[in-house]
């Protein structure tokens, strides 16, 4: 190491690092507290440690922050840039094994069981990905309006996304859609998130209502788009478009769907056929093309959601978007969320305390130090305690997206984007399901949930981001690493 350890100290981040910290600090303690009020407090020391779970998570606090200093103090910061394929690759050979010789724990074949421990390797192969896309992305010749190069791009994160879901883990497999985020930073055409985010909304809707339903909403919606270039007797022509979208309605709720549907098809056509007599050639192939898509995307989603998806997946997307109708189907399908939310409620403004949770003491949520540990804080610390950490995320969130743009070359900022996506896609996700925002799938929210594959996949991430970030001014712009 050439500089000494005093001019490490004093380049380091440490707003990044104290956010770090804190959040390691606050998982433990919640950890503890509902270790002790399931448990029961530990007789000594030796029992904390090596017989409760919190003792377990201070041993893996205790490793990863080892781990941290040797990556910080020892570890050159070429290394990640130079071996980041190899890193990949690790990754991607672990979750292939872990699904041929993984332990099978609660359904999903995702760990590796080493004596008292388990692991699990898509924690560390996000990491793995971050630096892979990074050494990819951040290279010269990378060019993301070259469609061959968008889907080598896609390849790097799409194919551990689909090892991870062979597990099977969506949660987990949820998490690497983050890098589109880094994509959209290294400059993928927008439009292809704006036709995702409709593929999403057109999802969820089919989900809710019958596809008849949805294409009479298509075919109204592009007939909207084309009276907008009517310029004369416009007014005439939108209130017409409103009677007709009213026709439509009252057909359908009368049990004409199918007369409805083939109303709004015609009426569709034949505003096509008068955009080409008035020489709109242009927008047609795009009205057409998108109505088709989302229209075939709503049946198909439609079929997917019904005689595709597993019951349990079934019932878990009805639990989030249906939960009066999966009440009734199945009482206890909604119970861990009815109960997250009481419990998060139940705090009120200040919170019942440390180690007075009345929903934690009687094990009314399940995982409550692990997936559904934010609602151990929203009880005990109420809305404040669960504002403050809602806060820690998104200052530690925005201040790595700081150090993204401080960056001189493309490895170190694409590798920032890619942290903070990851760490962005967990905080949201899993605060989410907690209050009914989003389907329970089971992801850990970082530094927080107890676990130590996750603390220590999270550990490294930020220990590299700051060591990066430390020698930003040492390395050359868009530096070229040959294999």
């Amino acid at each position: 190491m050439s500089d000494n350890r005093q001019t490490y100290l004093l380049n380091i981040d440490y707003i990044t690092f104290c956010f770090y910290l804190a959040l390691v600090g606050i998982g433990g303690i919640f950890i503890f507290s509902v270790d002790v009020q399931q448990s029961g407090p530990p007789e000594n020391l030796a029992d904390f440690l090596f017989h409760m779970q919190s003792g377990r998570q201070v041993l893996w606090i205790i490793i990863c922050l080892l781990i941290f200093s040797f990556i910080f103090f020892f570890l050159d910061h070429k290394f990640w840039q130079t071996f980041a394929y190899l890193i990949y690759g690790g990754g991607i050979t672990a979750l292939v094994l872990v699904v041929l010789i993984g332990t099978t724990i609660k359904g999903a074949t995702s760990w590796f069981a080493f004596g008292g421990f388990s692991f699990q390797p898509s924690e560390l192969a996000k990491f793995g990905t971050c630096l892979g896309m990074a050494a990819y992305l951040g290279h010269w010749s990378t060019d993301l309006r070259n469609t061959r190069q968008v889907f080598q791009v896609m390849s790097l994160f799409l194919l551990p996304a689909g090892l991870v879901l062979l597990q099977p883990d969506a949660g987990s497999a949820l998490v690497f859609m983050s890098f589109f985020i880094v994509m959209f930073r290294e400059g993928l055409n927008p439009l292809l998130y704006i036709i995702g985010i409709v593929g999403a909304v057109t999802f969820v809707l089919s989900i809710l209502v019958p596809p008849v339903v949805m294409i009479i909403l298509l075919s109204w919606i592009v007939l909207l788009i084309y009276v907008f270039y009517e310029k004369d007797k416009a007014l005439l022509w939108f209130g017409g478009l409103i009677l007709f979208g009213v026709m439509l309605t009252q057909g359908y709720l009368a049990g004409y769907g199918i007369y409805s549907l083939g109303a709004g098809v015609i009426a569709l056509l034949a505003m096509t056929y008068r955009q080409y007599l008035n020489f709109r050639t242009k927008i047609i192939p795009v009205m057409m093309a998108g109505f088709l898509l989302t229209g075939g995307l709503a049946v198909g989603s439609n079929y997917v959601f019904n005689y595709v998806l597993k019951p349990h997946q079934q019932q878990r997307i009805d639990v989030w978007l249906r939960p009066a109708e999966a009440k009734k189907r199945n009482k206890d399908s909604v119970m861990n969320l009815e109960n997250s939310m009481l419990a998060i409620g139940a705090g009120g403004i200040t919170g019942r305390g440390v180690f007075s949770g009345r929903m934690t003491q009687g094990r009314w949520v399940p995982e409550q130090d692990t997936d559904f540990i934010f609602c151990t804080i929203g009880e005990e610390q109420g809305f404040l305690g669960a504002a403050a950490v809602v806060a820690l995320y998104l200052l530690l969130i925005l201040r790595i997206v700081m150090i993204a743009e401080r960056q001189r070359i493309a490895f170190n900022r694409i590798y920032a984007y890619g942290v903070a996506g990851i760490l962005f896609v967990h905080f949201v996700v899993n605060i989410g399901m907690t209050i009914g925002l989003v389907p329970i799938i089971g992801i850990p929210l970082p530094f927080l949930s107890r676990g130590g594959s996750s603390l220590l996949g999270f550990t490294i991430m930020i220990a590299v981001l700051l060591k990066l970030d430390k020698h930003r001014g040492r390395m050359k712009k868009n530096a070229i690493v040959n294999f």
